[in-house]
């Protein structure tokens, strides 16, 4: 029996019976062959496949749902609301049959990978999709099998991804003609509606944030790179914040963008490939991530010369949310083996839309978890369906929205590990100084490469600092490379009074939202801004 024929049968198995040619783990270049013949893209100058995602140009968080047994321990563990929306066993079954129907006859590619490098804990998976684009998508961004592997590989998660099925809400139970559905006492995932690709690589991340906690692995929504010595760096943030931007760093090796797990050895990429923005991309200011758009790359929503074929990152008129999807090897000195140690240095990115919080704060070990909890950030312009222009948001643990378990949970663990491994924490805004946004600029992207490479040093360990009287952030008073004025955000602002007004507006919404945090120690829950 061949690997299609194999494959095949295993998709009568969970229903898609008589699909139409199955391409089965096709290689890179017959992938983009694939995609071109199929008229799903174009190439650039450079090589790399562009493809366009239509209406959903990003993420659609509202329409995430999670299969609900009431009868199965998986119904206690998540936390049910606005993030994992439950819908019923039999309702979820009533779709799946729906979209199975909606296959047969279609031709289908399969991807087979596997998500964590760490073999103790690495998750296999399959990906079953109506696009050449997306499966290329999956090669590069999963982790990648040799042919010995994939003749053994058995998925334990599958991903079914029918972007051109739209649901209808009155019949399938949903929101809107997309559904991004969960089941994970099925471990099935189920995709609809939307052609944008980034929801098959987070679908599996939050099945990871469901099923490593109970083998004691904190999985989280971080970049990470090792300097020379070994020593690691994480970067927790929300899309568009700087993760790939600043793990991307040439003196230092990159392990992961994205995505990764922590245990007891130590922090382990789940991926094999980057997701970077590229809204205004240049190889000045990102020269790693310009290098990495090549043949093999996937660009999601950009403008390209019809006649030329060079990419004109600025352009912003189909989304700002504009992606490049390429395997980590394409990044010069990534660490293929996506594993390191444990970290000396994490740094929580905030992107911050109110132009109040201090570039860059020490945090104690009370406060790192209040942050950690509190996650607040700016959504970026695109990341998310509706997102038009930066909006101040507090999203938990800086992934919210692909949390299964209730906040605390991972909490608990970062908590543990920081006190056992003895980190530093820092908190560096990468948001606006001199005034909130539309008014102040944007903190200079190389001020804050300084920042990092100050923190990451050790040189910030002894730094001077002042205690800010608002948010109680241990803030330097001094770093060589940055100007003095903005360490000091009041300083920036024109008006000082509309500075304090914008900073106690800020800091009672920190106050409000950690309410819902009950069960935290009084350490952690005094940790926040001053009211």
């Amino acid at each position: 029996m061949t690997d299609t024929e194999s494959i095949t049968h295993d998709l009568a198995q969970i229903g898609i019976i008589r699909p139409g040619q199955v391409y089965a783990n096709l290689s890179v270049p017959r992938l983009v062959e694939a995609a071109l013949a199929r008229g799903e893209g174009t190439l650039t100058l450079d090589g790399a496949l562009v493809a366009q995602t239509g209406k959903r140009t990003g993420r659609s968080p509202g329409d995430k749902f999670l299969v609900k047994y009431d009868d199965r321990e998986s119904a206690a563990r998540i936390a049910w609301g606005k993030v994992n929306q439950p819908i019923a066993p039999a309702t979820f079954e009533r779709l799946r049959a729906r979209v199975n129907a909606y296959l047969q006859g279609r031709d289908l590619f399969v991807v087979d990978a596997y998500a964590g490098a760490d073999p103790r804990y690495g998750l296999p998976i399959r990906l079953i999709t109506e696009f050449a684009w997306h499966a290329l998508f999956a090669q590069q961004l999963f982790r990648r099998l040799d042919a010995a592997a994939l003749a053994t590989h058995r998925p334990e998660w599958t991903v079914i991804c029918a972007p051109r099925f739209y649901t209808e809400p009155t019949v399938d139970g949903t929101k809107s003609e997309t559904a991004v559905i969960l089941d994970v006492e099925q471990k099935l995932i189920l995709i609809c509606g939307t052609e944008y690709a980034g929801e098959n690589k987070k679908s599996i991340f939050s099945a990871l944030n469901y099923v490593l906690p109970l083998q004691d692995v904190l999985p989280m929504h971080c970049s990470a790179n090792a300097g020379a010595d070994g020593e690691l760096a994480l970067f927790f943030g929300l899309s568009g914040t700087g993760k790939t931007t600043l793990s991307a760093d040439p003196a230092r090796k990159l392990i992961g963008d994205d995505e990764h797990g922590w245990s007891d050895t130590g922090v382990f990429n789940f991926e094999g490939g980057c997701y970077a923005k590229c809204i205004n991309l240049s190889r000045e200011n990102e020269p790693q991530i310009w290098n990495a758009i090549r043949f093999g790359a996937v660009i999601e929503n950009v403008v390209v010369d019809p006649l030329t074929r060079e990419v004109d990152y600025a352009d912003t008129s189909l989304t700002e949310n504009t992606r490049v999807a390429y395997p980590v090897e394409y990044i010069d000195n990534a660490a293929l083996s996506g594993i390191g140690g444990h970290p000396r240095t994490i740094i929580f990115l905030t992107a911050d839309a109110f132009g109040v919080l201090p570039p860059i704060a020490r945090l104690t070990p009370a406060q790192a978890r209040y942050h950690f909890l509190s996650g607040y950030t700016a959504k970026t312009a695109g990341t998310e369906i509706g997102v038009q222009d930066p909006e101040a948001t507090f999203s938990a643990c800086f992934g919210a929205p692909f949390l299964p378990l209730a906040p605390q949970v991972y909490a608990r663990m970062l908590g543990e590990k920081l006190a056992r491994h003895d980190v530093r924490v820092f908190l560096l805004n990468t948001g606006w100084t001199g005034g909130p946004y539309g008014v102040g600029a944007r903190i200079k992207l190389s001020a804050t490469r300084i920042m990092v490479s100050a923190a990451i040093s050790g040189a910030l360990d002894q730094a001077e600092t002042y205690t800010d009287p608002v948010f109680g952030l241990h803030v330097p008073l001094h770093i060589p490379g940055v100007p003095d004025a903005i360490m000091q955000p009041r300083k920036t602002w024109r008006n000082p009074n509309a500075y304090d007004a914008k900073a106690r507006e800020l800091a009672a919404r920190f106050v409000e939202n950690f309410k819902r945090f009950e069960d935290v120690s009084e350490d952690v829950a005094a940790a926040g801004p001053r009211v």
